[in-house]
């Protein structure tokens, strides 16, 4: 093979992402870029799905326990590390494989990004509290003051983005949609191939979700949290704390859930966060080069040697 082409690997959540990823790696020489918001955190293990010793060992993985769970990670961090380490592979004649399910992300890298500020934990935890206390409609109204057209573009009950548009104006004493219209930082220079991995059914998808998270708990997901939670330095604002599963765990250590409910929640927020995934793929990952259909075969052959063939033509197109 002659140059080897970066390659999109995106699905939702337990769909079998880095099953496929691995055989495709056994397949060509590839080296996995986790694309996840949660896997860069130090001690996010269990509930973040990261790979264990043995896949590590199989495949070189970049983008892991690059950060502490107090010290927030911005996208413009994870971005630039991803770029980084697509170069890092190419100089070694492999292929970079970027693996996930955050769709920005993958936005990011193929088209450019705004310059946002990272995240701060202080300024997160007195709008969270202003939230609990006032409501987001409160929150949208002083939004429509400071920032109008993001105001008018994001939904009156978004919490999470009204926040994060709050936060940027108090960080830079600019309105996120001033801060937008900036000139994007760059983004790939080479067109990537994209894959999609789709589940069979939503019913399918549901059924792997509770199975893997029932796996979690049995793995020791709540111990996993406790420790985190006895930590004086976290807090359940941090973006690291936000994660599907970490949150609701840390409720149920609180007193706020008993198990039944946090695992209820757990498994709500984690269907209602595929679905998210699924809606920004069809709306956003445009025309993917292979569209796959994901399987019960825990190893993905076919699909994986469905991506080394279209690896081979994207490399000759």
């Amino acid at each position: 093979m002659g140059t080897l082409p970066v390659v999109f690997l995106m699905g939702p959540t337990a769909v079998g992402k880095s099953a496929l990823a691995l055989e495709i790696a056994r397949l060509l020489p590839a080296e996995i870029v986790t694309i996840d918001s949660a896997q860069i955190y130090r001690q996010l293990d269990i509930g973040a799905a990261k790979p264990d010793a043995a896949a590590r060992a199989r495949c070189r993985h970049h983008l892991l326990d690059l950060r502490d769970p107090a010290t927030p990670y911005s996208a413009a961090e994870l971005i630039d590390d991803a770029r980084t380490a697509i170069a890092q592979i190419r100089a070694r004649g492999a292929l970079p494989l970027l693996v996930g399910g955050t769709g920005l992300y993958f936005q990011a890298l193929e088209e450019g990004f705004s310059p946002l500020p990272a995240t701060d934990p202080h300024i997160r935890a007195e709008l969270a509290a202003e939230l609990a206390r006032s409501g987001v409609v409160a929150l949208h109204r002083r939004l429509q003051r400071l920032d109008p057209p993001t105001a008018a573009r994001l939904h009156p009950h978004d919490a999470q983005r009204i926040q994060r548009a709050l936060e940027v104006e108090r960080l830079t004493g600019r309105p996120l949609s001033e801060i937008q219209r900036q000139p994007r930082l760059p983004g790939l220079t080479e067109r990537p191939l994209k894959v999609a991995l789709w589940p069979p059914s939503r019913a399918w998808l549901h059924a792997r979700i509770e199975q893997r998270f029932r796996y979690m708990l049995a793995a020791g997901l709540v111990g996993e949290v406790l420790t985190l939670y006895q930590r004086r330095d976290l807090s359940p604002e941090l973006p690291a704390l936000r994660a599907v599963g970490y949150r609701q765990v840390w409720h149920y250590l609180t007193g706020e859930w008993s198990h039944r409910q946090m695992i209820e929640q757990a498994l709500g927020a984690t269907r209602q966060y595929a679905k998210r995934q699924l809606t920004w793929m069809r709306r956003h990952f445009a025309t993917p080069a292979l569209q796959l259909t994901a399987d019960d075969d825990p190893m993905q052959h076919a699909a994986a040697e469905s991506v080394v063939r279209a690896v081979e033509r994207f490399e000759h197109a």
